[in-house]
């Protein structure tokens, strides 16, 4: 009797569970993750990877450096999802429900910052043939572990399944700060840096000197700083960094694969340095020190070798701090230096910044003198000097001011920033392409993108970020993705979803009405 009882029991709970175990799953679809910069290529597998309590992030080989960046990873995932992925060592794959990174692999066509991402139900592999290529990887896991992939249990979160093959279109993709006009602490150039790495840009580009300030310590020189970086735009207190600060920043920047170029401002833009050592003056008089905005009446005496001496001593010690290849001497504006003057002035300094074993880079007014081969034009506001530097076998590094300068307002309503050269709204700064923006100027001659942020009307980190925010996003895809893959109209809803990462990240941004924002 007993039996006859349990027969009917577990055929009602048979009936019970069939319905349940043939639930249809809604298929996930890697290709509308919203991840920017847009890859290469991204295929689809519908399925999904769990990522649980368990889950471990497994790095090959075991060597500091790729360790480091596994931590980076942990570190980033642990504080979105609340989880404690721990880092460990494999020398090959591990078991199912981890996380598996390693620089075999991967295809020598990725190049430097190429990578790979393969994801299965049972694994998450990133293969690079580079440790960079691995740290811009991780940026793509960041985003799509957080794009809609929160399960119902809090600590289980989702991947969608499939593979990205993914490379930078432009080997320099930076943004440049300017500390001079207003000064702004280590730690909000660091978190700057932070805000850059997330969308793969690989430069940050320090406008270290001008006319309201000089902001970085020259030993050799120390009235520089002790006077010339007393006061900023406005008259408030400036600031510098020491040596020390800055080979802090260059180490943090590095640790992210971030190259810090410093840009000294010459022979124009030098109020700061005139006001500290008379002696730069053909007169001999040292200069007040200066807290307005206006440009272009500074100049250093071109005639006096005590310039000379003067430059040799800052590229030199800067350059001993700063392992990248590039240093920026400026170049714009010096319309208190005649041309006669102007021209034997930047080709003995691009021979003096040789010396110390760096590569030229100015604003495109350098174009006017005699460029060595390996300097780079950065192209601001003259298409006819982009051309000058090309003939001459020079390398452009774009960063047209009605484009891509994110200190410019957005629109009239704009609490911060000037409007001299364009009103930049977010579509604007999208929609163009820097092998074609000037005619005659090719990608064979372009190194890549660059948006500054001038700062004459920002005065803190929230402001940087406002400003930044939503286009910094946009100039990181024209440097990372293929021309023909870029469309504004697609583009922006992928935009919209990073508002959850701004959120996340505590940005302050400006909510353009031009972005579908939570649509």
């Amino acid at each position: 009797m007993e039996k006859n009882l349990i027969i009917p029991a577990l055929f009602f709970t048979t009936m019970m569970i069939i319905p349940m175990s043939c639930k249809t799953k809604t298929p996930t679809d890697l290709t509308k993750e919203s991840i920017i910069p847009k890859p290469v290529s991204v295929a689809a597998a519908g399925e999904s990877f769990m990522l649980k309590e368990k889950t471990a992030i497994f790095v090959d080989g075991g060597s500091d450096e790729i360790i480091k960046t596994g931590q980076y990873l942990a570190d980033k995932l642990n504080s979105v999802t609340g989880l404690s992925t721990e880092v460990k060592t494999a020398e090959g794959e591990p078991g199912s429900g981890n996380i598996y990174l390693t620089l075999s692999g991967a295809g020598e066509s990725l190049g430097d910052e190429g990578y790979e991402l393969t994801v299965t139900k049972k694994l998450v592999k990133l293969s690079a043939s580079k440790p960079a290529g691995l740290f811009r990887g991780i940026q793509t896991i960041r985003q799509i572990v957080t794009n809609d992939t929160i399960s119902k249990n809090p600590l289980v979160f989702k991947i969608s399944t499939g593979t990205i093959t993914d490379y930078p279109e432009y080997q320099y993709r930076g943004m440049m700060l300017d500390v001079a006009r207003h000064f702004f602490s280590a730690e909000d150039v660091k978190q700057v840096i932070d805000y850059i790495a997330f969308y793969k840009m690989n430069v940050m580009h320090l406008h270290l000197s001008d006319d309201q300030g000089w902001r970085i310590e020259i030993k050799s020189w120390p009235n520089l700083t002790a006077h010339g970086g007393s006061t900023q735009v406005g008259g408030g207190k400036g600031g510098f960094y020491t040596q020390e600060q800055y080979s802090d920043i260059v180490k943090y920047a590095a640790e992210r694969y971030i190259t810090i170029v410093p840009e000294i401002d010459m022979p124009g833009h030098t109020n700061a340095a005139l006001a500290s050592y008379p002696e730069l003056n053909c007169d001999g008089k040292a200069r007040d020190l200066y807290t307005g905005t206006e440009v272009g009446f500074s100049t250093l005496c071109t005639k006096k070798e005590i310039t000379y001496k003067f430059i040799d001593d800052v590229v030199r010690e800067i350059s001993a701090l700063s392992p990248g290849e590039f240093f920026h001497i400026g170049g714009d504006e010096s319309h208190a230096t005649k041309v006669e003057d102007y021209i034997p002035f930047i080709n003995r300094v691009q021979d003096i910044v040789a010396s110390h074993g760096k590569k030229v880079i100015g604003w495109d007014e350098i174009a006017l003198s005699t460029l060595k081969p390996n300097s780079v034009a950065q192209c601001w506001a003259s298409e006819e000097n982009a051309k000058k530097a090309i003939a001459q076998g020079a390398k452009i590094l774009m960063s047209p001011a009605k484009k891509t300068y994110i200190d410019m307002q957005y629109d009239k309503s704009t609490p911060l920033g000037l409007h001299w050269a364009a009103f930049i709204e977010v579509d604007d700064n999208y929609n163009w392409d820097p092998a074609t923006y000037i005619p005659g100027v090719g990608k064979e001659n372009i190194i890549g993108v660059e948006a500054p942020m001038w700062t004459e009307t920002i005065v803190k980190l929230d402001d940087i970020e406002y400003m930044m925010f939503p286009r910094l996003p946009g100039v990181a895809e024209i440097g990372w993705t293929p021309s023909e893959m870029r469309s504004w109209d697609e583009y922006k809803y992928r935009l919209a979803k990073h508002e959850r990462h701004f959120k996340a990240m505590d940005i302050n941004y400006y909510p353009s009405n031009r972005v579908p924002w939570g649509e």
